[in-house]
């Protein structure tokens, strides 16, 4: 039999979302999966101690028992911990999917839009090229209080989620911003111009003074449809379209 290959020529782009989708499969089944096994073998041991302390040997199921019992508390702890990291990556993944849905309107612009840009140890969630400018946008879906009213205020310099000062947000957009202009720098040989962007899906944004749009933005996901859209054009389609190549062709290296 002659051999055969797959008919795709290169790997296709990530999806929003798509790198926590493989952190939450790697915690789920790497690491909650052992502290499953755990509280099946103990549940298993205790069962078949208890099922012999009936027959004529009477052994005594106490100490196999007591054992399960600490290793079931201690699984079922670490476990929790796990549900709860999934719960928070979750959010975060669909938090990043609904804003990558919104973004999918630029196409019909003839904008580029790219997902899931991975670095080493970090990830661009979503970057739109335009003849408006490069946006490096980072998604960042938090849980609310659900018993009283909070919001998002940005002043330029300072964020304020809830209350609580966020401003590691701002250094770690601007971050991949840079990173991701210094990447297009060497592949291109041009110097792009990149936007940093924060969106918050679900909370009210407040922005206070003249600075608070000049740098970075920060935004709900709906509006940041219509602050791409009002900047002034800077790129030419050519350098669109060279800058989308560039990035895509990184994009598939990494597969």
């Amino acid at each position: 039999m002659k051999s055969k290959k797959s008919p795709l020529k290169e790997p296709p782009l990530h999806n929003p979302g798509q790198s926590l989708d493989e952190e939450i499969d790697k915690v789920m089944n790497e690491d909650g999966g052992s502290y499953i096994v755990m509280i099946i073998l103990s549940l298993a041991l205790a069962i078949n101690e208890w099922f012999r302390w009936y027959h004529p040997s009477t052994p005594s199921p106490w100490t196999i028992t007591s054992a399960a019992v600490i290793i079931i508390g201690f699984s079922m702890i670490k476990y929790g911990r796990i549900l709860k990291r999934v719960r928070s990556l979750r959010l975060g993944r669909d938090g990043e999917k609904i804003v990558g849905q919104h973004l999918e309107e630029l196409r019909e612009k003839g904008y580029s839009v790219l997902h899931d840009i991975v670095g080493k140890d970090f990830n661009v969630d979503h970057v739109v090229i335009s003849p408006n400018g490069i946006f490096a946008i980072e998604t960042k879906t938090l849980s609310k209080p659900a018993s009283r009213n909070a919001n998002v205020v940005f002043d330029g310099s300072s964020l304020l989620v809830d209350g609580h000062e966020k401003n590691k947000y701002l250094t770690q957009v601007k971050s991949e911003a840079n990173w991701l202009r210094t990447l297009l720098k060497e592949s291109t040989g041009k110097a792009f111009p990149v936007k940093p962007v924060i969106v918050f899906p679900g909370w009210y944004i407040q922005s206070v003074g003249p600075e608070a749009h000049r740098d970075t933005w920060v935004l709900h996901p709906k509006a940041l449809l219509s602050f791409i859209g009002n900047q002034k054009e800077q790129l030419p389609q050519e350098d669109v379209q060279l800058a989308t190549y560039h990035l895509s062709r990184y994009i598939k290296t990494l597969k």
